[in-house]
């Protein structure tokens, strides 16, 4: 089994549209695929047409005696499960932080469906926290979304310099860009410079396409309602880079460490 963090420093870069339409393509493609909805606001929740409570109560979905097999629901697809969010997601955190400095509570807990799925996806809330730390001690790789814009590009600076100095500075990052609007000669520039300068960001750019938007009102993955589409086509060569950085055709080194050799974080750029 291995486990995907869709994860950013940053809030509003297409996370959960990337972790719907990558779950929905696993899926499609014969795999066993578990979608993990970690952010309160339970928006892949929504997408997936399932209402957001949490089988159980949030308060026991990282600790207590449970299975986490009774918490998980079925999706409109046959081969993808879902773990729901709900807005009680908020005091996970405060429970955590109770509960003590642990951050191996969500690998623990996926270890008991390790043998039900092929792919677990973690759609993340933005941000720092212990929740954050528990994602990247479980995860496999840490997908991570880039709005090629400098704020954005600088959050990708900020995860690295927090994961390197920590155990985590072999996990594998695998940024890509999001929201791209070609038209916008900063998005051009940056992808073109962040692209010749650090290879571990992955080729597929996904648009910043009105039918991503549109996903809100069809509450499906736009891999499933319009797949001909531009950004349906992003998503499909985003999931095909992501099977080769994991199943070790792709001989880039994307760890944490040779990613911050090539952002040069320890000090200012300019872009």
């Amino acid at each position: 089994m291995k486990t995907l963090a869709l994860y950013s420093i940053k809030g509003g870069v297409g996370k959960t549209s990337a972790a719907v339409n990558l779950a929905w393509i696993a899926a499609e493609r014969g795999g066993r695929v578990l979608l993990w909805d970690l952010d309160p606001q339970a928006a892949t929740t929504w997408f997936l047409r399932v209402r957001a409570r949490i089988p159980g109560g949030g308060r026991h979905l990282l600790h207590g005696d449970g299975n986490l097999r009774e918490r998980v629901l079925a999706s409109d697809h046959p081969r993808l499960d879902l773990l729901p969010a709900a807005l009680s997601l908020r005091k996970l955190e405060r429970r955590l932080e109770r509960k003590g400095p642990a951050t191996d509570r969500i690998a623990r807990r996926l270890a008991g469906v390790a043998e039900d799925y092929d792919t677990v996806i973690l759609d993340c809330p933005p941000g720092i926290s212990l929740m954050a730390e528990n994602v990247f001690e479980a995860a496999d790789a840490l997908v991570v979304p880039v709005i090629p814009s400098p704020l954005s590009v600088r959050t990708l600076h900020q995860l690295v310099q927090f994961l390197v100095p920590r155990r985590w500075d072999h996990r594998t990052v695998l940024p890509f860009f999001s929201m791209v609007d070609r038209r916008k000669s900063l998005h051009r520039d940056v992808v073109s410079r962040l692209s010749a300068e650090t290879p571990a960001v992955l080729a597929a750019s996904i648009p910043n396409a009105t039918g991503v938007e549109r996903m809100g009102v069809h509450r499906a993955p736009l891999v499933g309602t319009a797949p001909r589409s531009a950004a349906a086509r992003a998503y499909e060569a985003l999931h095909d880079l992501l099977e080769d950085a994991l199943y070790g055709t792709d001989p880039v080194d994307r760890s944490a460490r040779a990613l911050e050799h090539r952002l040069d974080v320890g000090g200012p750029r300019r872009m």
